[in-house]
């Protein structure tokens, strides 16, 4: 077993390795004079940025200084954006270099000859009639391509990343989506339920984040609020604070609460005690009734390791079948238990919707649903894209989202 870790360990840094390697020579070396200042920085900034992304995943998980969590936070995680962008835009590039190069061969071999870089061309002094000699630097068409596909490839690459970071910061946007359920008595019609899921409280999203949530929550005015799982990535004693605006949500039925995989990362029990004191009520395999249906929560999975994973008999064994279920779940992975026990509605995050495309194919290699609401058998299942963001404060094409989910009687 430690002999796979570290076979996992000496893989992953040779691929990080590989990867800053291209983007320094395809980036810096290519585009630069050797020995020249700007090749000495480029090269500096390809040491240092690894090590400060590296440094930002490290303290997160080791228990450091939350301060120190968030110096290195920004610049680590931000880098880990701009790094993916670039090497897509690079590989864009190789395909469009070459084609670049032959367009330039073409123009050029109907123009007047270019002297070669860096040739002594003869300057007549036109006072005098005498020929002076100057050096003029003319850049090889192999150094103008490089510099004009790197330049292209940053632009896009800080580009994408500076609007995606600025849809985080900016805060979630409010979705709308109705969900007949057959078993709805026809006096609960349009009740509404605000879920917001992935919230992601710590060393860079913190208070204020928080704040934003809630108004937007608030400015909804729903009948019930369901947080899904994954509210923070720290400890009570770092994130306590910035978790404090939760207190001011505001639903006539309620606020409810269940534990997500990162929620087991940052001390489970501790969260599930301080969400209770701030007004919400956890349910820890757990069902209340509320007006017209059932409402049920399980744990994640991410808790099976310490003997507190989901208990769906525990949840839901029990019920009345004839009563409308709605099950709180973090994981979308749980639909099959969820199905078995005639849940009618599962409401879920965990995905982010991919979060960076396109990380949203490589969630759908491991989600049934990445985002938005599906049929499986006779339970619907409704994945939020959630309202922060995990690593990186950044998302591509999958916009954070708090959505209203209205019921519908069928009866109405």
């Amino acid at each position: 077993m430690i002999v796979l870790v570290v076979l996992m360990v000496l893989l992953a840094v040779a691929v990080v390795g590989a990867a800053h390697w291209y983007v320094w020579r395809r980036l810096v070396r290519d585009t630069t004079a050797d020995g020249s200042g700007w090749r000495r920085a480029g090269t500096a900034l390809a040491v240092l940025m690894p090590v400060l992304a590296v440094g930002a995943l490290a303290v997160g998980r080791s228990g450091a200084p939350f301060l120190l969590q968030r110096v290195l936070a920004w610049p680590g995680y931000l880098w880990l954006a701009v790094l993916l962008y670039l090497l897509l835009a690079l590989a864009v590039g190789e395909v469009v270099r070459p084609l670049l190069r032959r367009l330039l061969a073409r123009r050029a071999s109907g123009a007047e000859p270019v002297p070669p870089a860096g040739r002594d061309l003869p300057e007549t002094d036109e006072a005098s009639g005498s020929v002076a000699t100057a050096t003029v630097t003319v850049p090889s068409r192999r150094l103008f391509v490089a510099r004009v596909v790197g330049g292209a490839a940053g632009a896009a690459a800080l580009g994408t990343v500076g609007y995606g970071t600025y849809g985080v910061l900016r805060g979630p946007r409010v979705k709308r989506v109705t969900v007949p359920l057959a078993k709805l008595p026809r006096a609960a019609h349009g009740f509404r339920i605000a879920v917001v899921s992935d919230i992601h409280l710590g060393p860079i999203l913190g208070r204020s984040h928080a704040q934003r949530v809630v108004d937007t929550i608030n400015a909804t005015n729903p009948d019930l609020i369901a947080v899904v799982g994954d509210l923070v990535d720290g400890s009570v004693k770092d994130l306590g604070p910035a978790a404090e605006p939760l207190a001011g949500l505001q639903a006539r039925h309620g606020s409810f609460f269940v534990t997500g995989n990162h929620e087991y990362y940052s001390g489970a029990a501790a969260w599930v005690a301080h969400v209770r004191e701030l007004g919400l009520h956890p349910l820890e395999n757990d069902r209340v009734e509320i007006a017209g249906f059932d409402l049920a929560g399980v744990n994640d999975v991410g808790g099976e390791s310490e003997g507190h994973g989901p208990d769906f008999d525990k949840a839901l064994g029990d019920r009345d079948p004839a009563r409308a279920s709605v099950l709180l779940a973090h994981q979308p992975i749980v639909i099959d238990d969820a199905v078995s026990h005639g849940v009618d509605l599962q409401l879920s995050g965990h995905t982010h919707g991919g979060q960076l495309w396109p990380g949203n194919l490589v969630a759908r290699l491991s989600n049934p649903t990445v985002a938005g609401l599906e049929r499986y058998g006779d339970t619907q299942l409704y994945v939020s894209r959630g309202a922060g963001a995990w690593g990186p404060p950044v998302r591509v094409d999958a916009p954070s989202d708090i959505t209203v989910i209205e019921l519908a009687s069928r009866q109405a």
